[in-house]
């Protein structure tokens, strides 16, 4: 399953120090998007794509940030910025964020900018693996 987020806001980053009350509805709004945006990008029904990540595993996925524009910017500011959506990518698949085990990687600058999130479940990663016969 492939989820395409929007840009973080600057607003988001660990750097970015604005007051909590100003960043609030920010962080509401990048949640509530990437719940959204995962549930339109779920293959199947809510109820068998929940099916698919029900347990207590891990969950591995790729999050692939291509920014707006060329300028160099921090894996950890990235990962600081991102964290709204993980949650709501969490919430819509009603798991608990603790089970991702991410890889970050950074891809080339492009307008306006997106986060590209690949999530394979633990059960269909074990499923596509060629047996030992």
């Amino acid at each position: 399953m492939i989820i395409r987020l929007p840009w973080p806001d600057r607003r988001l980053s660990p750097n970015g120090r604005a007051h909590w009350r100003s960043v609030a509805p920010i962080k509401a709004k990048a949640k509530r998007d990437a719940c959204y945006l995962t549930y339109d990008a779920m293959p199947a029904g809510l109820r068998e794509v929940r099916q698919l990540f029900a347990g207590d595993g891990p969950i591995r996925y790729a999050v692939t940030f291509y920014p707006p524009d060329k300028r160099l910017r921090d894996d950890d500011n990235m990962i600081g910025s991102f964290k709204a959506a993980r949650d709501g990518i969490a919430e819509a698949l009603a798991v608990n964020d603790r089970r991702f085990k991410p890889e970050y990687s950074f891809g080339e600058p492009c307008k306006p900018g997106y986060v590209e999130v690949c999530i394979t479940p633990a059960k269909v990663a074990l499923a596509e693996r060629p047996s030992d016969a």
